[in-house]
């Protein structure tokens, strides 16, 4: 029983299609990496505030902000 596991990319374009199937037009989506904090992962919208999450991996940050993310999208489904 071997884990799949999952590119930087297919991350990436994960947190893409949720951002903008939830919130409509979505600038852009990526990670980088800080001197102090480490990875940080975020993703930019046209129209809200950017969301933005740190790990010490850049998978780290990635999961971080798709829980962020669909953290937000379910409090915004119980509505």
């Amino acid at each position: 029983m071997s884990k799949e596991v999952k590119s930087l990319d297919e991350r990436i374009e994960r947190i893409y299609r949720m951002a903008k199937e939830h919130f409509g037009e979505v600038r852009f989506v990526g990670i980088k990496k800080h001197k102090k904090i480490g990875w940080v992962a975020k993703v930019q919208f046209d129209e809200f505030e950017s969301l933005m999450a740190e790990g010490e991996t850049a998978e780290e940050a990635l999961k971080n902000l798709r829980k962020r993310l669909k953290k937000i999208i379910d409090r915004y489904n119980m509505v």
